[in-house]
């Protein structure tokens, strides 16, 4: 079963096994039957982020943001557009640092907007500051 990966869904948190040659064929949900991937960041609580990063086998990269913050609103469109580039071999995820300020703590977020990508549940790259698509999308590759 090394070719299947787990895919957490973005609508119900169920954990899908999806063959990895499928992953771009608009897999469904089993429970839900919604799509796994929208191309579009999903915005999560400090519950569902600690599931999808820790349940998810393919990269997930996490935007930490706050409302207030003007870089953050710059950079939300190219983010939403590098979710369009990156799905499905990556998922975009979004974190509210007003609304999840224990994330914030534990993963000693210092400025914002900053770009952490994890695999497996462990944070392996760290970029501060706002980016544009295309700078999203080569960073994330790279540390892929």
């Amino acid at each position: 079963m090394s070719d299947s990966l787990h895919i957490v869904c973005p609508h119900c948190d169920a954990i899908n096994r999806v063959p990895a040659a499928k992953l771009k064929a608009e897999p469904t949900c089993g429970k839900c039957q919604q799509a796994l991937f929208t191309a579009q960041p999903l915005e999560l609580d400090s519950a569902r982020f600690m599931r999808h990063i820790t349940r998810s086998q393919i990269p997930v990269l996490v935007d930490f943001w706050a409302p207030w913050c003007g870089p953050c609103r710059m950079m939300a469109p190219a983010y939403a557009q590098a979710a369009q580039r990156l799905e499905p071999a990556i998922r975009l995820v979004k974190i509210n640092t007003e609304q999840a300020q224990d994330l914030a703590a534990q993963y000693a977020i210092r400025s914002i907007p900053t770009l952490a990508l994890f695999k497996n549940g462990r944070e392996v790259a760290r970029q501060p500051g706002a980016m544009d698509v295309a700078g999203i999308v080569t960073w994330a590759q790279a540390h892929a």
